[in-house]
């Protein structure tokens, strides 16, 4: 089992022993997540569904992201990775949810967002929401790899402590 089919397992041992549900919303990502939870066997107990929005029409479309977010942050901020998670959550029947929305390359960088970019959104239907940022360094595999493994540890690190800020 490679470290994110571990990481993945954990994950749901987690919310299996809470009776909790989990729902993805990805971009960059392309389904990685969902792909990696689904590996694990019994997954259907604890993952609900995934949601891959990789365009900004199939974020508002599908997670319900406003127009008016994406065009004042951009599709990659840490405001569109939270009405991404926000959204997971208002269309499942998940009890936690994660987005992933980047730059993985090789092109599409900017100065203020480079290639690598990559931002993150954990939130709980008992009302938190937490949003990151990072840089990865890498190629588009690594970049994306890197995220999958970042959004997973993320998630994992709130369900053991459950707490998530507004």
């Amino acid at each position: 089992m490679n470290e994110l089919e571990s990481l993945a397992e954990q994950l749901g041992r987690a919310l299996l022993s809470r009776g909790e549900w989990l729902a993805t919303a990805e971009s960059c990502t392309g389904g990685w997540v969902a792909q990696t939870l689904t590996a694990i066997a019994g997954s259907s107990a604890w993952f609900d569904r995934g949601f891959v929005s990789y365009s900004n029409a199939a974020k508002m479309d599908m997670l319900g992201v406003s127009e008016t977010t994406i065009n004042h942050h951009g599709a990659v901020s840490e405001a569109t990775a939270r009405a991404m998670a926000q959204g997971a959550l208002t269309h499942s029947r998940a009890d936690w949810s994660l987005s992933i929305t980047g730059i993985a390359g090789p092109s599409g960088g900017t100065a203020d967002k480079p290639v690598g970019t990559v931002c993150f959104a954990w939130s709980s239907k008992e009302g938190g929401c937490e949003a990151k940022s990072r840089l990865f360094n890498g190629d588009r595999a690594a970049v994306r790899e890197q995220s999958v493994r970042y959004a997973l540890r993320g998630l994992l690190e709130r369900l053991n402590t459950s707490s998530l800020s507004a």
